[in-house]
């Protein structure tokens, strides 16, 4: 029970759990920071259709009904993607630092702040891994960090980091449990000898406790969101097989054929349902009260 409330012992176990987001994206080959590069284009398109303009002003109702106002607020926007999320707190009229390394991404983010005054909002192209919010002068220079499912936040101290720039709030989301993917799960047994796909928690956990322990303020939220499309039994493939990839699942000759055969055999209409998302977990922190608790404390 002790280590239940011991700091360090969380921090420690967050620091070396094996199955967080970065840690899988590495074991697969992948850069984090460059992870988005060959779906810019998609992204982009899927975050400013009318769904994904929806979603966008779902979460800035959500952060206005807790206090946060956008009116000449200064907003650090870390994984700002195309702007999904920087265009419509400058519509709002924050000044807004968006960060992000994707080279496609940035094209896109160009393009669609285009419209926007002069210094309204300003294009950091670098990974935040990389900064030194210090030497940069970061230091409590934003009234709200915005960090929305973007793989910078990985251990304790990658937190740490990004409440050092922050005044007022910070917004953290993550993924609460593995992605849901019905094709994934469908194929699953087939590649794991009858095996079923057990979704697996991820480290939201471990940011909730350790605001808790070290005596933040702060208003959560986990909520489960599901699209379907219909992909081509090639897209549908090609999919599958980069997701095993991800879970440390072979994805040789023999796996693609199986699969192949499977999809053939299921969905001779060549057109495949599926059903993606999962659920999500959103922590709003609120900086002036953890500066109140300390002085109490």
């Amino acid at each position: 029970m002790n280590d239940f409330y011991n700091e360090a012992v969380w921090e420690k176990a967050w620091k070396e759990e094996s199955d967080t987001v970065v840690k899988k994206m590495q074991r697969a080959g992948i850069d984090p920071s460059r992870s988005f590069d060959p779906k810019a284009k998609i992204f982009n398109e899927q975050s400013f259709n009318e769904e994904g303009k929806k979603r966008s002003k779902r979460i800035i109702n959500w952060l206005e009904g807790q206090g946060v106002r956008f009116e000449n607020a200064a907003v650090l926007d870390i994984g700002a993607a195309s702007g999904v999320f920087t265009v419509p707190f400058a519509e709002r009229g924050a000044r807004v630092t968006a960060l992000e390394s994707s080279p496609p991404l940035v094209e896109l983010l160009k393009e669609n702040t285009a419209k926007f005054a002069d210094g309204q909002v300003s294009i950091v192209h670098e990974p935040f891994e990389h900064i030194d919010v210090e030497s940069k002068g970061w230091r409590e220079a934003f009234d709200l960090v915005f960090v929305s499912m973007c793989p910078v936040i990985h251990d304790w101290e990658s937190v740490e980091k990004v409440l050092f720039s922050a005044k007022e709030y910070c917004y953290i989301s993550m993924p609460v449990t593995h992605n849901e993917h019905s094709l994934l799960e469908e194929i699953w047994p087939l590649v794991t000898t009858g095996q079923p796909f057990k979704k697996k928690p991820l480290e939201m956990g471990y940011l909730l406790h350790l605001l808790y322990l070290k005596g933040y303020s702060y208003e959560s939220l986990v909520t489960r969101e599901m699209q379907t499309k219909e992909v081509t039994l090639e897209a549908a493939l090609q999919e599958v097989m980069t997701l095993l990839g991800h879970y440390g699942l072979p994805a040789d000759e023999r796996t693609v054929q199986m699969v192949s055969s499977y999809l053939e055999q299921t969905y001779p209409s060549g057109q495949v349902a599926v059903q993606t998302g999962g659920r999500f977990g959103k922590v709003l922190i609120r900086l002036q009260d953890q500066s109140m608790y300390s002085k109490e404390d």
